[in-house]
């Protein structure tokens, strides 16, 4: 019997000894995360540059953006449902693994086809990959102050990701090609593969749940059919073939996700949160935000390249200060929802952002950076960042204690989701009005358009929280 425990203490002493860094395994988890968020933002200022050399079309150039935006949120909650069932780790190296093979066939792509196929298996890698890096983290550390500093980490690292986006592509498009956007995750990607297998410990839980596979492909399949739709109706109008089978699709197919999830015994997405005031109205106002401010950056770039001629260099450091906005915003709103509360904080930032997308929209052709790309990028920005914040405590305030982390999921969702089919039809909404035409008076006019556009659904945003908000909460 001593003999069996003595050896039992020196295995726990050999797993101590063993036993990675904490700082190793917060790393290798903001690794992860920087990956798949600085993907949404990288590709932007290659847009051109891909267009020219396999021909993409306007329509097929908002698919660069949307086939990984609709992947990721189809499949985010799932991801994230498939960690606790077979194991972090595990689904941490499947996502990564994913995502840098498909990084690869991408930078590789000789068509718009393969690129587009290659963008939408990198949003599945990035949906499997993404909910796994925080459990990771917090599973390592032990709850207090240096989880606190570790989450604080992993959020910045994210942000950070997303600002650093427009920079890191037009370097890498200017000094190499288009392709190494994409390839550059590829050693990334090996590196952090081999630390994760190495130094990554397992876990799960389970709770005899399962997967809902049907209602990710469903919502997947929907918002892809309706994007698509959308994006037809510029070329073949609303009443051609063409563009009703597809939006019939889609809304067909999202019809039957609901259906699926208020029968499936541990649905995707649970039906009966959006009982709960908070959580449906802070989920809308996120999808209507979303709709308008995810579009902020595709056409920026853009008109800084396609009207203004700059450079993809010059177009990402054009939009730093837009981008540091954003971690502005996202700092300065928690400190004024204790004096202000979090829905007059969420109202002051869609005003906020609506009031620079008005600005924008007086665009022109011969625009000088600090007045048309400057000043309005950082105002739609610094109003995205504030109103993210509340909107998300509120959703989450209005949830059950075992249900924070799975609407914090399901806001995420709405964002992306919403984000996603505001870009086909504001891609759309300025390829009408500039009509196919290339000369830089047109395209300003088509852009210039969406953006006015945008700061009505803002205002339209503004109302909408202002009325159905909840005026008190626990996240005050």
């Amino acid at each position: 019997m001593t003999g069996m425990l003595e050896a039992a203490d020196v295995t726990r002493t050999s797993s101590r000894r063993t036993a990675p860094p904490t700082w190793l395994v917060v790393a290798l988890a903001c690794a992860g995360q920087f990956l798949v968020v600085l993907d949404v933002s990288v590709v932007n200022v290659a847009l051109p540059s891909m267009r020219a050399d396999l021909g993409l079309s306007p329509q097929g150039l908002q698919w660069v953006v949307n086939a990984y935006a609709i992947a990721f949120a189809g499949f985010m909650l799932l991801g994230g449902r498939a960690g606790d069932l077979y194991g972090r780790k595990r689904m941490f190296l499947v996502g990564l693994a994913l995502f840098t093979l498909a990084s690869l066939g991408g930078g590789l792509a000789q068509e718009g086809g393969q690129l587009l196929v290659a963008r939408a298996v990198q949003g599945l890698g990035a949906a499997v990959l993404a909910p796994s890096t925080l459990t990771i983290l917090t599973s390592a550390v032990p709850e207090g102050a240096a989880r606190a500093r570790a989450i604080a980490t992993w959020t910045a690292v994210g942000a950070g990701g997303g600002a650093a986006g427009g920079l890191v592509g037009g370097a890498l498009v200017d000094g190499l090609s288009w392709r190494w956007v994409l390839l550059i995750n590829v050693p990334v990607g090996a590196v952090v593969l081999a630390g994760a297998t190495r130094w990554l410990a397992e876990s799960r839980n389970g709770g005899g749940r399962r997967l809902d596979l049907p209602g990710a492909v469903l919502v997947t399949a929907g918002l892809a059919a309706l994007a698509y739709g959308i994006s037809q109706t510029e070329s073949e109008g609303w009443t051609a073939a063409d563009t009703l089978v597809p939006l019939a699709a889609g809304l067909a197919l999202i019809a039957l996700f609901l259906v699926v999830e208020s029968r499936t015994a541990v649905p995707l997405m649970p039906l009966g949160l959006f009982r709960v005031r908070a959580v449906s109205s802070a989920n809308a106002a996120m999808f209507l935000c979303g709709s308008a401010m995810f579009c902020m950056w595709f056409f920026m770039t853009l008109y800084a390249q396609n009207v203004l001629g700059y450079t993809p260099l010059e177009a990402g450091l054009a939009l730093v200060p837009s981008s540091l906005a954003v971690l502005v915003g996202s700092k300065a709103a928690p400190r004024f929802m204790p004096v202000f509360g979090a829905r007059k904080v969420a109202v002051l930032g869609t005003v906020v952002a609506a009031a620079g997308f008005g600005w924008q929209s007086m665009m022109t052709p011969e625009g000088a950076y600090p007045t048309e790309i400057m000043i309005p990028g950082i105002l739609m920005m610094l109003g995205a960042g504030l109103t993210a914040t509340p909107l998300a405590a509120l959703a989450t305030a209005g949830a059950a204690p075992g249900e924070a982390g799975l609407v914090s999921g399901v806001v995420n969702t709405s964002r992306t989701m919403g984000g996603s089919l505001g870009l086909a039809v504001m891609s759309t909404i300025a390829a009408t009005r500039s009509a196919g035409s290339d000369a830089p008076g047109a395209l300003t006019e088509g852009y210039a358009l969406v953006f006015r556009t945008g700061a009505g659904v803002l205002l339209a945003g503004a109302v909408l929280m202002l009325v159905w908000l909840p005026r008190r909460t626990s996240a005050q």
